[in-house]
């Protein structure tokens, strides 16, 4: 096993660390891990976030279900829209789109290159969420608003369709909404923005199941690692302080968007 592999797999461990210890934002370094330290091809690598994802958010999902955390009312209209989504880009739209997509003078636009460069974008706009730690501003903004499960539906199908694209589960997307348009506390949004999450994974993965060969072996080690990395990241909850930890990985994300937009521009 080379040392980017190994590298890789302690990756797998940091995703699921971050998960444990903040509550989000570990997964969408799963992207970054499969394409630059595992040498994957985006599509594929999009594809496999979304089970890695999936199956950690699931495991946090159960663990506030116990709780009784999950608004699954909420939870069903934000989520039937949004895996829809999800699984008509994964099944039909992303294998639609050619390879080569056009050209910008001498430049050619890629399909691998726009689907990192839009997954960095999000990582940016993810990054700028964790550093601004806008959670106080939503709790009092709420309040000023009624519910309005129209427009969390719409939203749902738009997050579902960002979701299919980069493989990610979009949690600091998805909070947001919950709390602004369905007003839910900010405890209930993560668990339900959980459970959201891993719904809309992993029914995208089923799109890809019937498009690309599996590599199964190698999925099921990783999102075990991850899932071990999680369970880890909660022990450690109990001794640091993991929202005193957010801005910190709100700066590494900004970094890492930053470096991928740099790396796929200058190929």
């Amino acid at each position: 096993m080379e040392i980017v592999e190994v590298l890789g797999y302690v990756g797998a461990l940091f995703i699921g660390l971050v998960l444990g210890l903040i509550g989000g934002g570990g997964s969408i370094l799963t992207v970054p891990i499969l394409v630059y330290a595992l040498s994957f091809n985006p599509v594929i690598a999009t594809a496999y976030s979304l089970f890695v994802v999936g199956s950690t958010s699931m495991v946090g999902a159960v663990k506030n279900m116990f709780h009784g955390r999950v608004a699954f009312k909420t939870a069903i209209i934000f989520a039937v829209p949004a895996f829809t989504a999800v699984y008509l880009t994964r099944a039909f739209i992303i294998p639609a789109v050619p390879q080569d997509l056009f050209y910008i003078g001498n430049f050619k636009v890629t399909r691998d290159l726009a689907i990192m460069v839009f997954f960095a974008v999000i990582m940016l706009m993810a990054a700028i969420t964790m550093i601004r730690n806008s959670k106080e501003q939503l709790i009092e903004k709420k309040a000023e608003l009624n519910p309005n499960y129209f427009i969390l539906g719409i939203q749902g199908l738009i997050i579902g369709f960002i979701t299919g694209l980069v493989g990610a589960g979009g949690g600091f997307l998805i909070i947001p909404a919950l709390v602004l348009l369905a007003k839910l506390p900010m405890k209930n949004a993560v668990a339900t923005s959980l459970f959201i999450i891993a719904i809309n994974s992993l029914i995208g993965f089923l799109g890809d199941i019937q498009n690309y060969d599996i590599d199964w072996p190698f999925l099921l080690k990783f999102t075990a690692i991850s899932i071990i990395g999680i369970f880890i990241g909660i022990w450690l909850n109990k001794f640091v302080e993991g929202s005193k930890l957010k801005k910190a990985f709100g700066w590494f994300v900004l970094i890492m968007g930053v470096y991928i937009i740099y790396k796929e521009l200058t190929i």
